[in-house]
């Protein structure tokens, strides 16, 4: 089962197409903060989350904020 997280509360989030990098997030499945250095892109980026091992495509959605989906 495929599950769809929306970070509503990620003020400071990238914005669509502004390529700025993500310095950390947090784990929609167990709420672990994760350190991370990728760039969120329109296209996705795949991570994996350093606590629970679950993965999430994260993108930006029209209204700038980030998207988790579970891969």
């Amino acid at each position: 089962m495929v599950q769809e997280y929306d970070s509503s509360d990620d003020d400071d989030g990238p914005k669509r197409g502004g390529g700025r990098a993500l310095r950390d997030w947090d784990c929609p499945d167990c709420s672990a903060n994760n350190p991370c250095d990728e760039k969120v892109s329109e296209k996705g980026v795949e991570l994996r989350c350093n606590y629970c091992s679950n993965e999430y495509r994260i993108t930006v959605g029209d209204d700038g904020k980030l998207k988790f989906k579970e891969i």
